[in-house]
């Protein structure tokens, strides 16, 4: 009688539910930003239930505007394979000259034609950027920095360092209106601000340009390869110029809004939020190198960062830890997205 032998027959287990739910995450951005977010409002909520209030939640949104302009702005660039860390510096120069010169010779003049002359302004600065990036063939992260040396000693030098109080009086009130005023807990108003529809406008603007137009098929394929880009017949000269005058039209009407928002314009103001601002891309997910990202990742990410900066310390994190904390965040979605690249 002949038996037969029992050969090993390899299984292939299924992954487990935890390496299900981390590869879940690590292909889609901007979910793991979301948990992030969760996280963090649920870490605070515990510690001070206060955070979770209507209050605080226009507080954040508030804080969210500027950022988000800014954020919009380097999401097109980056997604073109640049980086571009003068909008700071276009933002601080529109704002203050703008807002000195319309005070001088035209205090009346509409909120529509400040805003047109800011965003045109901005736009301008962005696209010196852009044709110095493409003539010179030179790393944008170069040239924007040297840009933004220019565009700050220009503005100290000619324009003034002094603190603007005096704004126009259109400013002054877009920046009291509000939205929704709701009664507080403890007896108070709390106001949602008007202006966070510019912010909307411009997510709006922005995902229409890169996912509905043929000039956003061209940002992604000159960020994924620009031998590649070119080949297509994409004219990469264009794309620079519009990409760097796009954030930089953003960054002209985001100083508008910080000085509609604070009814002040001080020279020195924005200064130091180019890290903020690349850190909330990169924690939506846009890729650093260029050719991916998203509106919706890009507002989680700036949602992020605003909540880091503005709640932290109601769970008793002293403010200098704040930078600690996003940029472990950042090495954090940097570990994810890399497990990604590989899988």
């Amino acid at each position: 009688m002949m038996t037969t032998s029992t050969l090993p027959i390899a299984v292939k287990s299924a992954p487990s539910r935890s390496w299900q739910v981390m590869d879940w995450l690590v292909r889609r951005p901007s979910s793991f930003t979301l948990l992030l977010i969760v996280l963090v409002c649920g870490v605070v909520g515990a510690i001070n239930p206060t955070f979770y209030s209507v209050a605080n939640l226009f507080d954040i949104l508030r804080a969210s505007v500027v950022l988000g302009l800014f954020a919009l702005g380097v999401l097109v660039v980056l997604a073109a394979g640049g980086l571009d860390v003068s909008f700071a510096a276009i933002a601080a120069l529109v704002m203050y000259s703008l807002t000195k010169a319309v005070v001088q010779f035209w205090p009346d003049a509409p909120l529509a034609l400040i805003l047109l002359a800011g965003a045109g302004g901005g736009m301008l600065l962005g696209a010196l950027n852009g044709l110095l990036v493409h003539t010179l063939s030179a790393p944008s992260l170069i040239v924007t920095i040297g840009t933004q040396y220019v565009f700050r000693g220009f503005l100290l030098t000619f324009i003034g360092t002094e603190l603007f109080m005096n704004v126009p009086p259109a400013m002054d009130a877009f920046g009291k209106a509000t939205l929704l005023t709701l009664n507080t807990a403890s007896g108070g108003q709390t106001q949602l601000p008007a202006f966070v529809l510019v912010l909307a406008a411009a997510a709006i603007l922005t995902w229409w340009l890169l996912e509905r137009t043929l000039m956003g098929r061209a940002v992604f394929a000159m960020g994924g390869s620009l031998n590649i880009a070119e080949r297509l017949g994409y004219n990469l000269r264009t794309v620079h110029v519009f990409v760097f005058a796009y954030a930089g039209m953003l960054a002209g009407v985001a100083g508008l809004m910080h000085v509609a928002a604070n009814r002040l314009a001080n020279p020195f103001d924005l200064s130091g939020i180019e890290l903020d601002v690349i850190a909330a891309v990169v924690l939506g997910g846009a890729r650093i190198t260029g050719g991916r990202g998203t509106v919706a990742g890009t507002l989680l990410g700036v949602l992020l960062v605003a909540l880091i900066n503005n709640v932290l310390i109601l769970a008793g994190v002293p403010s200098t830890w704040q930078k600690a904390v996003i940029g472990a965040f950042i090495v954090l979605a940097g570990a994810v997205f890399a497990i990604r690249r590989r899988g």
